[in-house]
């Protein structure tokens, strides 16, 4: 995974795979999902980005707990 911060621009873009996406579908103002023809999520733009999220937290990663 890929975390990258644009502070001119506002805009934080996540990428996932490198798989080439084919379209990108908004799913909120600002928020879009990059995909491919299947719908497997590629990557996430989020414009605005710092009145969306805390921008000190993107770089940080969280998995969840698995039971063992």
């Amino acid at each position: 995974m890929k975390v990258k911060y644009d502070k001119e621009a506002d805009a934080a873009f996540i990428r996932m795979s490198d798989k080439k996406p084919s379209g990108a579908v908004e799913i909120i103002e600002g928020v879009f999902f990059t995909r491919l023809r299947k719908n497997e999520i590629v990557a996430i733009e989020i414009l605005d980005a710092a009145k969306k999220i805390p921008i000190s937290t993107l770089y940080k990663l969280e998995l969840p707990k698995t039971a063992a």
